[in-house]
């Protein structure tokens, strides 16, 4: 496993399958919003453009967050963590983050 040396701004290290995993957080609050896949396409498209573009694993394609709800995502910064092997979005969102209206994926507790 190769390691990032704190402070470094080595890039993210995508799994066997060429993604790696995105969590997604409120710049403000800090609340956790989502968690989704970006291959490297996605990863260097959010870099570009700040906003959230993620690889959708069902539909094999990139999709940017709010292109069908208006929901978009504006990136304020990008983190990689330790590993290398998960990426972390603090971002600006437009609307809610998740598909059934809620303003995070995680609305649901455990049981």
């Amino acid at each position: 496993m190769t390691g990032v040396a704190p402070g470094s701004s080595a890039g993210p290290e995508f799994g066997p399958d060429g993604l790696i995993t995105a969590v997604v957080q409120d710049a403000t609050s800090g609340e956790v919003l989502m968690v989704a896949h970006m291959n490297r396409e996605a990863y260097d498209a959010t870099r570009t453009s700040r906003r959230a573009t993620f690889y959708s694993r069902s539909r094999q394609r990139l999709w940017e967050k709010g292109e069908t709800s208006g929901n978009v995502m504006h990136v304020r910064e990008m983190r990689v963590d330790c590993d290398g092997d998960a990426v972390l979005l603090a971002v600006d969102a437009d609307g809610p983050a998740c598909h059934t209206g809620e303003r995070s994926c995680f609305h649901r507790a455990a049981s």
